[in-house]
């Protein structure tokens, strides 16, 4: 295996093993040149210790200025050589003639070595070559009050010196390869760790892995964020920032932080799992769906995944709104299949003008509300859309009434006005107040209405919904996710139509207003037809 296909692991170990190896071998070389450097002074120290304690020896003195100096100083000098441990002590006269040797047979002649600055009371050391080997000495001047009367040399070989330095040598070699187990038994534990956390990929794969990474969280449509303990946001695709409208910064800003509704915060939380949950902000529809992430019994955190809803819930809005003129339609034949047959009964009967006169009244009755839509709303599609709920609402038993002041052309919409927004926001508005309607026509016994107002008014769209229902209570908020005017309305999938109405009057760049009018509640909705929606 070549070592561009070796894992990362597998190189970070080689690597490690040898940057040790190296730091260990020239830990081991500078300590020993430093053990020799440090023994080399001290036996310097050593040997002038040693000539400046003999040659202040007023025996040495004495035994110098005698007839036979050399009987009386080799003795002496043998055996503080053996008691002191040097290799030689070399006594002399001033013109080098050897008093003692540890040979003899050398005594009496000229000492190897530089004597001068002996001579010239001076204490030196140096290292040379004499009849014992290269050796460190040191040379000191033997005085009698201001006279140099001899010269002591003192002298350790480097064969002795070589042999403390290999004694000071075994524990190093020991410590250094102590410390070479130590960092290769570290540097295995870590590649095997590396090893586990890269699932044993090479760097260029591991590479070529992080940009597919990027390339895919940018390049998704879904929106993806990951969320730690701490509620901060530590990744943030593309799509999650068109999705939640996101600007500057976002990895590191805390997820409250952001601006986004407290719900969907909520929903994010650690630890809590979020299947499928319908979210809105002010322009989308989103379904959120959150996972904790675990490794053991460690919690890392929270994946977050968004997708747009916004087209599907307003073509299932639209659809809603097709099935209810269809059940109107279907309502309406029912009605006109049992009107028919009581109009053919009646004939059956010989009743003719009574089968007249029953055909004629329903006839002017559904006739008289189509033509007081027509001819208000001469725009088709406000125009369907008022004509099912009206029939939807006569179903019921509600009144549905077009105010007088109702009035829309064909030119409001599909110019800076959307269909769809308007059908989702009177949609919903009616079918909000026909259930509250319903509710207050139960509670206080009086007929259900629903009072609708459709108008252009100074370059807006006007649109006013009033019912017969029990009103807002002091401090409801009606437009939030999940508030809905039905019994046990705040539960998972209801109190959506209200957030949807006030996310498509955003949209539109509108506004909307809820008040308690004298019969229930009012809600007022304005869209500028000068603007085109966001």
């Amino acid at each position: 295996m070549t070592g561009e296909r070796w894992s990362l692991a597998r190189q970070l170990l080689v690597i490690q093993v040898i940057i040790v190896g190296m730091l260990v071998v020239a830990g081991a070389v500078l300590a020993y040149l430093d053990v020799a450097d440090r023994t080399e002074d001290s036996t310097r120290e050593e040997v002038v210790s040693v000539a400046l304690t003999i040659a202040d020896s007023p025996a040495v003195v004495d035994a110098v200025l005698a007839r036979e100096p050399s009987a009386i100083l080799q003795p002496f000098a043998e055996r503080v050589r053996r008691d002191t441990g040097v290799d030689f002590i070399t006594i002399m006269d001033p013109d080098g003639r050897r008093f003692t040797h540890p040979d003899p047979a050398r005594i009496g002649e000229r000492f190897l070595g530089h004597i001068d600055e002996a001579l010239a009371g001076k204490v030196f050391t140096e290292t040379y070559t004499g009849t014992l080997g290269p050796s460190v000495r040191a040379v000191v001047p033997v005085r009698d009050g201001d006279r140099i009367v001899a010269l002591v040399s003192v002298g350790i070989t480097l064969d002795a010196i070589a042999g403390q330095v290999s004694d000071r040598l075994v524990p190093l070699v020991l410590v250094a390869l102590v410390t070479l187990a130590v960092g290769m038994t570290g540097t295995y534990l870590v590649s095997r760790r590396l090893a586990r956390q890269t699932h044993g990929l090479g760097p260029a794969e591991l590479g070529r892995r992080l940009e597919y990474h990027e390339a895919i969280l940018h390049t998704v449509r879904e929106g993806l964020l990951l969320v730690d303990q701490a509620g901060r946001v530590t990744l943030c695709n593309d799509g999650a920032r068109e999705l939640l409208d996101l600007d500057g910064q976002v990895e590191g800003a805390v997820l409250s932080d952001l601006g986004l509704p407290a719900a969907m915060v909520a929903s994010m939380a650690p630890d809590r799992t979020t299947r499928d949950e319908i979210h809105l902000t002010e322009r989308r529809v989103l379904v959120v769906n959150c996972t904790p992430v675990r490794s053991g019994n460690r919690a890392h955190g929270t994946v977050v995944t968004l997708r747009d809803h916004t087209d599907l819930q307003a073509l299932t809005g639209e659809l809603d709104s097709v099935r209810g003129f269809a059940e109107s339609l279907r309502s309406q034949a029912h009605e006109a299949a049992n009107r028919l047959h009581t109009v053919v009964s009646l004939v059956e009967l010989g009743r003719y003008d009574d089968a007249v006169e029953f055909a004629t009244a329903e006839l002017a009755l559904a006739q008289q509300l189509t033509d007081r839509v027509v001819d208000a709303v001469s725009e088709p599609v406000l125009a369907a859309l008022l004509l099912g709920k009206a029939a939807e609402a006569n179903e019921r038993g509600i009144e549905l009434v077009i105010t007088p002041e109702t009035e829309i052309d064909d030119t409001v919409l599909g110019g800076t006005l959307a269909p769809r927004d308007v059908v989702t926001i009177l949609g919903n508005l009616i079918d909000n107040a026909l259930d509250a309607a319903v509710e207050g026509g139960a509670a206080q016994l009086r007929a259900p209405k629903v009072f609708v107002t459709a108008r252009a008014e100074d370059g807006a769209l006007l649109l006013r919904i009033e019912d017969t229902g029990p009103g807002l209570a002091a401090g409801e908020v009606a437009f939030d996710r999940g508030w809905s005017t039905k019994a046990g309305g705040t539960g998972h999938g209801r109190g959506i139509g209200l957030a949807l109405v006030r996310q498509a009057v955003l949209r539109c760049n509108g506004t909307i207003e809820v008040n308690q009018g004298e019969r229930g509640a009012v809600f007022t909705v304005r869209l500028p037809t000068a603007l085109v929606p966001r």
